[in-house]
């Protein structure tokens, strides 16, 4: 009997670090036949703004180009994106608990296109929490605010969610997978109060600075920003993309800490 040696050096190291089709395409159908999260992630939102946004006794009040529903709108529809993301990302908690995670390390999928494909399906779901809440918006007739507002606040909410997928990710690997979204769901309401999604908070406040160093400030103020016109603030766009790198980075350390022993 002969055992057949391969040598390390010969062995082709795949592109992109080992993204593929296939794995996106399996965590996207994992991620759907999960009920739980889908009713928590889109039926939440649209719920919120159907109760706040249509409150006849402010709704119709004017702000900026459109009005105070328009502007809650926005504000679920960042909501919704959000939780969407995070909850995608937050499913690698159960597949920890599995052992996939483990055995994707005997894989050449590497810790950064795992982050990827986990990114790229918090993307899909945000898109769909942000339709969801945008389509509610339109039957329910109470928001007004131009079309290209209306669009381009969406685009923004959606894809500035993806900093939110790599927080998740982050999250499912320090967190038990028993009860990941029972502790991210109260934490991520949080956030979104302190960070200014639920009502405006002044700047020049102690609350207003540490406001801004939420992870959702950014996305909070550049998903409005339509809303109110001018230059967006270069200060929303660093904030999203230091939290962004901070959780991508943390994730990778956490995925590879997870899996050292395989």
């Amino acid at each position: 009997m002969t055992t057949q040696t391969i040598d390390p050096a010969v062995r082709r190291v795949p592109s992109l670090g080992g993204f593929n089709h296939t794995t996106l395409a399996i965590e996207l159908k994992r991620m759907l036949r999960n009920r739980r999260t889908m009713i928590f992630t889109f039926v939440m939102p649209v719920l919120l703004f159907l109760i706040i946004g249509s409150n006849a006794a402010y709704s119709s009040d004017r702000e900026g180009s459109g009005n105070v529903s328009a502007y809650i709108l926005i504000s679920m529809a960042v909501y919704g994106a959000v939780l969407a993301s995070t909850s995608g990302g937050a499913m690698v908690a159960t597949e920890r608990a599995l052992g996939w995670s483990r055995q994707l390390r005997l894989t050449p999928l590497s810790p950064v296109a795992y982050i990827v494909t986990k990114s790229i399906v918090a993307l899909g779901f945000g898109a769909l929490s942000v339709a969801a809440v945008n389509v509610a918006g339109a039957l329910n007739g109470k928001a007004d605010m131009p079309l290209h507002v209306w669009v381009t606040a969406a685009v923004i909410a959606w894809i500035g969610s993806i900093v939110f997928g790599a927080f998740g990710l982050f999250m499912g690997y320090l967190l038990p997978s028993e009860n990941v979204m029972q502790i991210l769901g109260p934490v991520l309401a949080g956030l979104a109060a302190v960070g200014g999604l639920w009502f405006p908070i002044s700047s020049g406040s102690t609350l207003g600075h540490i406001s801004a160093c939420t992870p959702i400030y950014g996305l909070a103020q550049l998903a409005r920003w339509p809303l109110y016109g001018g230059a967006p603030h270069a200060v929303w766009v660093v904030n999203l993309v230091v939290w962004l790198a901070i959780f991508v980075a943390g994730a990778a350390w956490r995925m590879s800490k997870d899996t050292a022993r395989v």
